[in-house]
Formats: C-alpha cells, structure tokens, sequence
C-alpha cells in the first residue's frame, strides 16, 4: 500500500469508498506523526487519540452497514481552537477559558459531520485570534514562528500530523501561517462560510478559511463548508455544485495577472525578494507589474479601526473582569478600540464597498492580483507571529485569496505565493489557481 500520507483527499475518499484503506488505518498513520512531533511543533490544543480511533472505527462500520457515506466520509480534519464543539474543549488560546466547551456546535461542524467527516481535535491559535502568539512552533525551523493566528492548523498540516484543516482569518491568520509553514491556504470571499458558532472577533472582518497540501485539496473542503446559514447573516446563497470541476478544470484561455508589489518592497529579505522577482521573470507573459493603489493606504487605517473597534466591543467583559489575564497585545488594542469614535468607526465601515467598487475593475482585464503573501520567511523566535501588512487589504475587502508555497527564501524555507481574486468568484478563481500550482510544479 502507498503512503497514506501522500495522497489526495480525493484519492483517501475514494480508496475508504472503495474498501481499499479504512478509517482507523488513516487515523493510526496520522496519530503516529502526532507522536512523533507533536513534542517538538506544539500544533495542538486539544488531541485524544481513544476518541480519534473510536470515531473512525465508527466511521468505516457506518460504511460498511450501507449507510450513506458523504463527501468527506472518514477523512479526519484538525479545527482551529475557536470554532465551538459539544465533545472538546474550545479554549481559544486564553486560560481564562481553560477547560471550557461551547454549548453547541458550530455550523461548520454540522457541516463537516454531514459530509462525513471526522473530528481529529484542536488546533492551537494566538490569543483570542489575535497577536498573543501560541507555543506552536514552525515544522520546518522549530526557532521560527509558524505564524498566528491560524498557528496550529497550519503547521499541524504542513507537519503531516492532519491531513486538512480549519482556521480563521481577520487580518492575515490564514494566509501567512501558510506562506510560513510551507502549506496551501485559503481564505474564501467574506459571507461564504458561516462564523455561527466561533468566536468572534470583528463582524465586519472576520473569515473561516481552510489548510491542505492542494489547491484540490482545499476546494474540496471549503465545497462541504461553503452553505447560507441563517444564524450568520453576513452568509449568502452560493453554488459550489461545479466547484472540484471548475477548480480541475481550470480556466479557459491562459490567464493574466497584476503583481502588487506593494509599499513594503523594501522590506523583504534580499532573497525572498530575489525569489518574488524570479517568479515575476518566469510568468512574464502571464504578469504586469503595477504600483499598488494609493487608496491601500487608507485601507491598512480603516482596517484597524474597525478590527480594534471590534475587539473592544466583543471582548469587553474579559477586559473588564480579567485584564490580567490578558497578553499586553490585547490590553493595547481594546485601548485603542475604545477611543474610536462613532463617525471614525462608520467612515472605516463606509469606505469598504466603495474601495471595493475600484479594487473590482482589476477583473475586467485580468484573472487575479499576485502579491507576496508574507513580507520574507518566517521570522526567527516564538514572541510574535509575524505581520499581516501584505493580508489586510484583501480582509478588508472581502475577496477570495489563496497562498501557494511555490518559492522559497532564506535558508530554503518556505514562501508563499498569494492570489486574490474577484469577490463571489471563487469557483472560477481556484481554477486559476489550480492552474498557477500546476504550472510551478511541471
């Protein structure tokens, strides 16, 4: 039997339809890696390996009875440390919910367990999804930062210890955990996969997003995940019936790109900017390369308003009772928050459609934006998780963005490549992007 660990999701669907593999064989292989690094990668939160096997053993007799099998049926996948389950803990990061569960699932794991799909645990993330950075470690550096706020998920991933897993984005905490990890991330456009269930950081901001060592990989999760939900009313109604089609398929004549190189050009690492600009040579009948719009800036100011805003709103009554307890990340930026007023609040709220209204015409001509998805590798020491400066824009925005680690910089270590695409365009934009990592790897 070939390593389980190496093949596609599609292909471990097939082979556990098929009878060929099990479940409980998927799941040994995976807690076998959990034993092996789990020590040194810190990526979980919340792992038991007796509920694991029982659930895949659960999960291949339900197959074998003739019970309808679904999507995802057997496939174990990782959860951020945020996203509400009756069975685990859901810390999120902070001891002032240490041993804490949520009274219900969230959305997303109805979802999941629908589709078939099993639980493996959670996830370690920053401080309530925010900048208080996790013990998680980089796989490939254990003295690098992974990134945050999506730390565990994506180096449980990028580790082999899961084969998918769920994360969330406000600012960069898909994007650049997987730029720095060496994993394809994806965050889909804003209102597609319900927040009902999950902590809650900024309304206005806040993205599920996914991990996987595919593009194919991550469509087909984010296709089970993608749902209107009426609890969420920020959700809308979007197919996903043709999404793996349209994402194998790719897109129907070669595409054209815009790379943003943005204001902090400067910034990178001599030798991830040496990689970016390899890149940019290598695709130079697919590439333009333009300045950023000077209304980006205004974007990085209002972003900031509306996600401090938020934290202070949301987490107030921690403010109030536990300050303490809290990273001087977080006591900083409800400071901050709570100084905001009402007109600088809805100006920040305003300006999101109508920079959007110009950011859109981008796709009149081209099929996607390409920018680094982080400002180099992943920076050295566990103190801090890294910036989101090249992230905010497109979470402000809302739109579709992918990060593909297809370079590499310092040291050899991983760099990511980020995508951004047309918001409600997605099905259309994971074949462009399919498309990218295909070509790279030929």
């Amino acid at each position: 039997m070939s390593d389980l660990l190496t093949l596609n999701i599609e292909e471990l669907v097939n082979k556990i339809k098929d009878a060929q593999i099990t479940s409980e064989e998927i799941c040994k292989k995976y807690i076998e890696r959990i034993n092996k690094f789990e020590k040194d990668v810190k990526a979980w939160a919340h792992f038991d390996e007796k509920l694991l096997l029982e659930k895949a053993i659960e999960s291949d007799n339900n197959r074998r009875s003739g019970k309808v099998t679904g999507p995802l049926h057997g496939i174990p996948i990782a959860l951020k440390d945020i996203i509400g389950t009756l069975d685990m803990p859901t810390e999120c990061g902070t001891v002032i919910r240490k041993g804490k569960s949520y009274s219900q699932n969230a959305e997303i794991i109805d979802l999941l367990l629908s589709a078939g799909a099993i639980i493996m645990g959670k996830t370690a993330t920053s401080e309530l999804a925010y900048l208080g950075p996790s013990d998680t470690t980089n796989p490939h550096d254990y003295a690098r930062t992974p990134g945050g706020s999506s730390s565990g998920s994506a180096a449980a991933v990028a580790s082999c210890m899961a084969p998918l897993s769920i994360g969330s984005q406000t600012g960069g905490s898909v994007i650049r955990p997987a730029s720095y990890c060496g994993v394809v991330g994806y965050k889909p456009s804003y209102g597609l996969i319900s927040r009902n269930g999950v902590l809650k950081t900024s309304e206005k901001l806040d993205h599920i997003g996914v991990f996987g060592k595919s593009v194919e990989d991550v469509a087909l999760l984010a296709k089970v995940l993608i749902k209107k939900d009426n609890y969420d009313s920020s959700t809308v109604h979007y197919s996903t019936e043709n999404m793996l089609t349209e994402t194998k398929k790719g897109p129907l004549f070669e595409p054209k790109f815009i790379f943003y190189k943005t204001e902090s050009w400067n910034l990178i690492e001599k030798k991830s900017r040496e990689a970016f600009e390899y890149f940019i040579k290598s695709f130079k009948k697919n590439i333009e390369v333009f300045d950023t719009p000077s209304y980006f800036k205004d974007i990085h100011k209002y972003h900031q308003i509306i996600h401090e805003t938020d934290l202070a709103n949301n987490f107030s009554t921690y403010y109030k009772k536990y300050k303490k307890k809290l990273s001087k990340y977080m006591q900083d930026a409800i400071l901050r928050g709570n100084k905001y007023s009402a007109k600088e609040y809805a100006e920040a709220v305003d300006f999101m459609q109508r920079s959007y209204n110009s950011y859109k015409e981008v796709f009149e001509d081209y099929h996607g934006v390409l920018t680094p998805s982080s400002p180099g590798v992943a920076p050295k020491g566990l103190k801090s998780t890294g910036t989101a400066e090249f992230n905010r824009v497109w979470s402000y925005l809302g739109t579709p963005c992918i990060s593909l680690p297809l370079l590499q910089g310092e040291n050899n270590l991983p760099l990511g490549i980020q995508l951004v695409g047309n918001r409600y365009d997605d099905n259309r934009f994971l074949g462009v992007a399919n498309w990218l990592e295909k070509e790279c790897n030929n």
